[in-house]
Order: C-alpha cells, then structure tokens, then sequence
C-alpha cells in the first residue's frame, strides 16, 4: 500500500473501514435467528454470514485503515495517527508474490492533545514504522508522550501471539496519565503491522532451534531499545509477549526496572501436573481461547475473589498450588493424560499456522476469523466489536512469517518446549558489568550480578491459562532470593531489588488489558507509580 492512499482525509478512512456487522450482532439487535442459530454445530461457530463474509473479503481493508479505525475510540484522541506502512502486502493468489519493501516514507504527523482538550494532557500521541539492520526489518511502533515534563520512565507493551498493538486500545490512555512516564507499543517482529520478513530456522538441534526461534523476536527489541536510546524501561508483555520479554531479561540483563506479565504462555512444564479440581485439560489449554465467549467472562466472577486485585492464595481460584500439595499427600489423583487428536499433532509438526487457513480460505476468511472474534468480543460495544473483527482479519490475512514461530516454541497443546519455570529464577539474577552493561567477555572480578527487579505475573479471574504456573514462578524467584541473600553482604541485601507476586484481575479472561482494561490499567499505573518512588528513593531524591 503506497504512503499516499495511507493519507487520504478521515472521511476516506471512514469510508473504507464501513463493513457489515457481525451476524451475532445484528442479531441482538433485530432479535432475529442468526446463520449460527440455524445451521449445525460447525456452522454455528462461525457467526459471519457467508454474504457479509464475501462483502469484507471483497472490500479488503487494509490494516493500516484498520488500526486507525480501533485507535479511533481512544478517549480524548479524535484523529490518532497512524503510519501507512504495513510491513508486507497482504498475500495474493500467487504464494511467491514479492514482499513491499520497507521504505523511510513511512512516518505520520504526531498528534497532540491539549489541556482544553484533554483533561489528563496535553499528550502527544504517535505512530512510526522503526527501520531494523538488515533486509526489510522494521517494528511498528505506537506511543504516547506527556509534553510540558521531563520523560523519566519508559513502559513498552508486547502483544500475543498473531496479535497487534491496536488490542491495547484501552489501555494507552490510561496508562499516559503517570507522570513522568512514555507509553510505547509494539507489533512484534513478523506480526501485526511490523515487516515480515521470511521466517527461517538454520539450527539442528532442539535447543538451539528453540534459541533462534526466541532470538528472532527479542533481537529486534533489543535492537529497537538501542535505537531510542533507552537504557532502562518496564516491559509489560501478554501470553507469547510475556513468554518474549522474559526471553528478553534472559539474554539483555541490565535494562528492566519491572517485568509485568500478563497471563504468560509457557511456564508449566507439565500441563497435567494440576490437581483434578482444576479445569480438565480441553478448558485450561489453547482450545479455551477460540471457544470462550468473553461477555459470559466479564459479567460472571469468582465469588471467592475479595474487592480489589487478588495477591494472596487464599480462595478457590487461586489455590492451585495447596490443593496440589494436598492431593499429593493422599495420593495421585491427577487425570490420565487426554492424547492429542493426530490432526492437530500433524499440522502443528508441520508448522501449519491457523492464519493459514484464513489466507487459504479466500471469500471464507472473514467468516472462519468470526469464529474467535464473536466470542473474543463480545462483551464489547458492538461497534468496537466490528473494528476489531475487521483489524483482526486484516492481520490475519497478511503474509505469514513470525507466526511460524509458533511450533519451535511450544508443543502441540501450547506448552513450551523449554519451559520458563526452568529459567524463570534467572531474571534479573544475571550476570553484567559493573557499570550496569551487558558483556560476556569480562573476567569474573569485573562483572557483578544484577540486584533483581520486580516481576509480576498477572491473570484473568477466568484466565484459561494456568494460574498454578505462576504461582510456581513466583515461588522459584523467592527461593532464588532467599539462596543468594544468604552469602550477600549488607550492602548487597540493601541494594537487592527482586520480587515477585500473582495478581487476579476480577471479571477478565485471558485478555486481561481487554477484559478487565479499568482495573487493569490502575493496577498497572500503581505498578508504574511504585518504579517511580524506587527510582526516587535510589537517586536519594
């Protein structure tokens, strides 16, 4: 898509962006049988009529048009700004079709909001395409600027898996209202509307294709951070960007204030380790996330969950780990392990993604993407429902690339391969220079290791994901602690800044910046208000 028609006036945006709305939404409104309503199980999953699905598909959206659309309902921002780059055309007929390239006109006026019109600004708010080394490398970037003070924190947000920055809609707002601080996010190298690059696998092994599978993601990060010139930041990361910014504090120590993940991907090492009162395995995996419908999630709640987010493990919910503890003592009463159903074995193995399916699927894409997308949002106002659904295809349409990814990191089921509670004591325990740099070149008398920082884990009080991982994480971190505090000396335990925590975010689901986005977004300015007062406190200020 040329820069040009990326600039057309907001009505053009308008104009383009109209598309039908979602059959399930129609529905409530006419309080008339759906499509759903009248076919068969498979037909009832995917809530798009097959007219309305042939009508998106023909309009073909682009997805710069289609950021814009959801940016649009940002409070206080009438006009967001976006960048008319998409890192790739969107896939043809022809699989060996050229990719666009990465150009430099790819940048966007920033748009500023006043005091008058603002209540928490003026703010500037803008969108970039970062150019990386190397052939069509580039990170599409959002962020949020408070003018009239000094910038002395940063906070960037990492989405999910085929995911992209505009699902954090409602929490940029929220977020920018922390003084101090600048809001960045970013798709995901190979995602969103970041380049896509070809995705290649060189290694042999098992270990070291799981390294260059990771290594594919945070390289770009760290390579973005240099550029910005950013030498520390809070990175806040949900399900596979969670799984990515611990990856990140892994292998680039010295640059996290506070690790903030959001119902993370891929700690458990084994998914059947939970006692049987937890959910049965069809509930607690991967299928949950097309299954769920969130307007059952956001209006239901767990009795047991007190006012306010949830740290302690003291309800049904979130004790996971006692009741494990208690069935071990009287023995085994795990479920026997539910095999996996060959097909779904075979095209994982064969790293066949299931964005695959919506660029095979021509006229039929949008209506298989309203399969995930009705129930996904589905508590949503039903125009930022639609905006999303037309977002989301017009991502998932796009040439595939970081996607393929996916099976080098997990296994069939969405387990990791090398699972993060195996690492998860390192973070912030690594080893850099003494003025704060990463080497691995120095002797050991010039290096020290890193004082620790805070890392929360934070889940959706009907989260699918396992909470009980986290809940490990939190207590192989203490442990770490406690074993290197015993051989600190005071001023190592003084200058020592690790934690960790599990917090519950009432009424979400998986998606707990969406779900549950206004106690999301103050839990997370708290977060952000306390690296303030720390950083204060080490300043002596």
């Amino acid at each position: 898509m040329s820069a040009a028609k990326a600039n057309d006036s907001d009505d053009d945006f308008r104009a383009r962006i109209q598309q039908p709305m979602l059959a399930s939404q129609r529905a409530k409104e006419t309080k008339t049988p759906t499509e759903a309503n009248r076919t068969g199980r498979i037909g009832g999953m995917f809530t798009l009529g097959y007219k309305d699905g042939f009508s998106q598909w023909w309009a073909n959206v682009p997805a710069a048009v289609a950021e814009h659309k959801v940016m649009s309902f940002i409070p206080y921002l009438k006009k967001p700004p976006t960048q008319a780059q998409t890192g790739t055309k969107p896939p043809t007929e022809t699989p060996s079709a050229s990719e666009e390239p990465v150009t430099d006109d790819t940048k966007t006026a920033a748009v500023k909001t006043t005091s008058n019109s603002d209540p928490f600004g003026p703010r500037q708010w803008d969108s970039k395409l970062v150019k990386l080394s190397g052939k069509n490398r580039a990170l599409n970037e959002f962020s949020v600027e408070r003018l009239e003070e000094e910038t002395k924190q940063n906070i960037v947000m990492l989405h999910g898996y085929g995911a992209g920055l505009g699902f954090f809609y409602k929490n940029f707002e929220g977020l920018s209202r922390v003084p101090g601080w600048k809001v960045y996010a970013l798709d995901l190298l190979g995602m969103g509307r970041s380049s896509r690059p070809p995705f290649r696998i060189r290694a042999k092994d098992r270990q070291a294709s799981i390294t260059e599978a990771e290594n594919w993601f945070i390289d770009a990060l760290e390579e973005w951070r240099i550029q910005k010139k950013i030498e520390r930041f809070t990175l806040l990361g949900h399900s596979l960007g969670g799984y990515m910014a611990v990856a990140y504090a892994l292998k680039y120590p010295g640059h996290l204030n506070k690790l903030i993940l959001a119902s993370p991907v891929g700690i458990p090492e084994d998914p059947y380790a939970v006692n049987a009162d937890m959910p049965e395995p069809p509930q607690s995996t991967l299928v949950t996330e097309a299954t769920q419908d969130q307007g059952e999630v956001v209006n239901g709640s767990n009795s047991s969950l007190s006012d306010g987010p949830k740290t302690g493990d003291n309800n049904n919910f979130l004790n996971a780990r006692s009741k494990a503890e208690k069935a071990g003592k009287a023995g085994d009463t795990t479920p026997p392990r539910k095999p996996l159903p060959k097909w779904l074995t075979y095209l994982w193995d064969a790293n066949i993604s299931p964005f695959s399916f919506v660029r095979w699927a021509g006229p039929l894409g949008p209506r298989f993407v309203s399969g995930w997308t009705s129930r996904r949002f589905s508590h949503l106002d039903p125009e930022e429902a639609q905006a999303l659904h037309t977002y989301a295809y017009s991502l998932f349409k796009q040439r595939g690339s970081g996607e393929y990814a996916l099976a080098y990191i997990l296994a069939p089921g969405a387990f990791a391969r090398s699972p993060l509670i195996r690492r998860i004591a390192g973070v912030g325990r690594q080893m850099i220079s003494r003025d704060g740099s990463t080497t691995s070149s120095l002797s050991a008398t010039e290096q020290k290791r890193e004082n620790g920082f805070p890392v929360v884990f934070m889940y959706g009080e009907n989260d699918w994901m396992d909470i009980a991982g986290g809940y490990a994480a939190e207590q192989k971190m203490k442990e770490e602690k406690e074993k290197l505090m015993r051989t600190a000396s005071a001023e190592e335990k003084a200058q020592d800044k690790g934690s960790a925590k599990v917090m519950v975010i009432k009424q979400a689901g998986h998606h707990v910046y969406l779900d549950g986005w206004e106690e999301f977004n103050e839990v997370m300015r708290e977060e952000m208000k306390e690296v303030s007062r720390r950083e204060k406190c080490q300043l002596g200020v």
